[in-house]
C-alpha cells in the first residue's frame, strides 16, 4: 500500500495525502477526515525512510541520464523508468538531468542549487568528475555503475567482465577459434565508460584463456553501425564464426548483416552477449544472453539512495550482479570452416590492449 493508492480511494492528489501525513500545509478537515479513514481502513504506516525524507527536504531526487550518448537504449530507458517506479512508490519526485559536452550546467544546477535531496548517476566512467563534485557538495548519490577502485562510492552494477568472459569460453566450448567483441561506441569508450572497458577486459582474459583468436570493433549505439561493422568484420576477417556485444542497439544490425551475408545463426554464425531481455527476445533466433535486470538495479538504486539521504553516515554499500546466461538459440558448435588461434595472441599485452579493429580501419 502507498500514498498513490490512498489517494485514488480518497478522491483527492497524491500532494494532498503528502501534505495531511506531514502536515506541511493545512488541509481541510473533511478532506482530512476522509484520507484518515482511508489510511484507518487500509492500516497503512508511512515508511520510516520515506517520512524522514518528507521532513524538511525537497522530496525530489536526481537522475543524471548518459553523456556522451545522442539517444538512450532500451537497457537505459528501463533504468530510467525502474528509478521512476520506485521513487514513485516511495512518494519521490525525480528530476532527469543530462551531463556531458553541452550540458554540464544542467548537471552544476542540480548539485549547487538544492533542487534535490539525492542523486542517482548513470553510466559511470573510470575516473568519472561528477563523483568528485558530488562529494564536494556533500549530496548523498548512488552510481548505477562504479568508478576504478573507489570504496566510499556506493553502487550497485553488472560484472561486464565477469560475464562477457564467460561468453568467451561458452563459445571456446562450442569449438570457436575466433571470435570478435563488439563494444559501445568510439565516443563512450573515449570517455572511460565503465561496462565498455570491462567489456574489454574480460573479453582479452578469456581469448588469451582458452588460445582463441580475439577482434574487438567500437561500434555506435544503433542498428546500422552494428550492420557497418559486421560488414567489416566479416571482409576483414571472414574466418570468424562467433560475436559476443554489449551493445544491444546494433543487435539488429548484427543479424541484418549476417542475413546478408549469407551466414544462418546459429548453423554459421554464432552470437552472444549481455543485453536487456527484450533484445535478447526479439533477436532472430533468440540470443543466447546475460539478461540485465534493469528494472531491479533502478528499484534498488533509489534504495540506496534513500538509505544514505536518511542516514549519511550509512556504509558505502557495493552490489555486483552476474545475471545467468539464459541458453537461447542463437550458440552452436562451430561451424567446420572455423580457424586456428591467432598468433596475433602472441603480442606484447599492450598491443592487445587497445582496439583490434575499429570501424574505419
Amino acid at each position: 500500500m502507498n500514498i498513490g493508492e490512498i489517494a485514488r480511494r480518497a478522491g483527492v492528489s497524491r500532494s494532498t495525502v503528502s501534505y495531511t501525513l506531514s502536515g506541511k500545509r493545512p488541509v481541510a478537515p473533511a478532506t482530512r477526515k476522509r484520507i484518515q479513514d482511508v489510511i484507518d481502513e487500509l492500516g497503512y504506516r508511512p515508511n520510516a525512510a520515506a517520512r524522514a525524507l518528507k521532513e524538511g527536504r525537497t522530496r525530489t531526487i536526481g537522475l543524471v541520464i548518459p553523456p556522451a550518448s545522442k539517444r538512450l537504449t532500451h537497457m537505459q530507458l528501463d533504468f530510467v523508468a525502474s528509478v521512476v517506479d520506485a521513487a514513485a512508490r516511495a512518494d519521490l519526485d525525480v528530476l532527469l538531468s543530462p551531463s556531458g559536452g553541452d550540458h554540464e550546467r544542467s548537471f552544476e544546477r542540480l548539485v549547487s542549487e538544492s533542487r534535490v535531496d539525492g542523486v542517482i548517476l548513470m553510466e559511470i566512467r573510470i575516473e568519472d568528475a561528477r563523483v568528485g563534485r558530488l562529494r564536494e557538495a556533500r549530496l548523498p548519490f548512488v552510481g548505477i555503475g562504479h568508478t576504478a577502485g573507489d570504496r566510499e562510492m556506493c553502487w550497485i552494477d553488472v560484472d561486464y567482465a565477469g560475464l562477457i568472459s564467460h561468453s568467451v569460453r561458452h563459445l571456446a566450448d562450442l569449438g570457436h577459434r575466433k571470435v570478435a567483441l563488439i563494444n559501445r561506441s568510439p565516443e563512450l569508450v573515449a570517455t572511460g565508460y565503465g561496462p565498455s572497458h570491462r567489456a574489454r577486459e574480460g573479453f582479452l582474459a578469456a581469448v588469451r584463456e582458452r588460445g582463441l583468436g580475439g577482434l574487438e570493433l567500437l561500434c555506435g549505439d544503433d542498428s546500422r553501425s552494428g550492420q557497418e561493422c559486421v560488414q567489416q568484420l566479416l571482409d576483414a576477417h571472414p574466418d570468424t564464426t562467433a560475436i559476443t556485444t554489449i551493445n544491444e542497439a546494433a543487435l539488429p544490425g548484427i543479424q541484418r548483416a549476417l542475413a546478408e551475408a549469407g551466414l544462418r545463426v546459429p548453423r554459421d554464425f554464432s552470437v552472444t552477449g549481455v543485453a536487456a531481455q527484450l533484445w535478447a527476445e526479439d533477436f532472430r533466433p533468440p540470443l543466447t544472453a546475460a539478461d540485465v535486470p534493469a528494472q531491479e538495479m533502478g528499484a534498488q538504486a533509489v534504495a540506496l539512495l534513500i538509505e544514505r539521504i536518511t542516514d549519511p553516515a550509512t556504509p558505502a554499500r557495493h552490489i555486483l550482479l552476474a545475471p545467468p546466461i539464459a541458453l537461447r538459440s542463437s550458440t552452436a558448435a562451430a561451424p567446420a570452416r572455423s580457424a586456428p588461434p591467432d598468433p596475433s595472441l602472441d603480442a606484447p599485452r599492450d598491443a592487445l590492449a587497445k582496439p583490434l579493429l575499429a570501424p574505419g580501419d
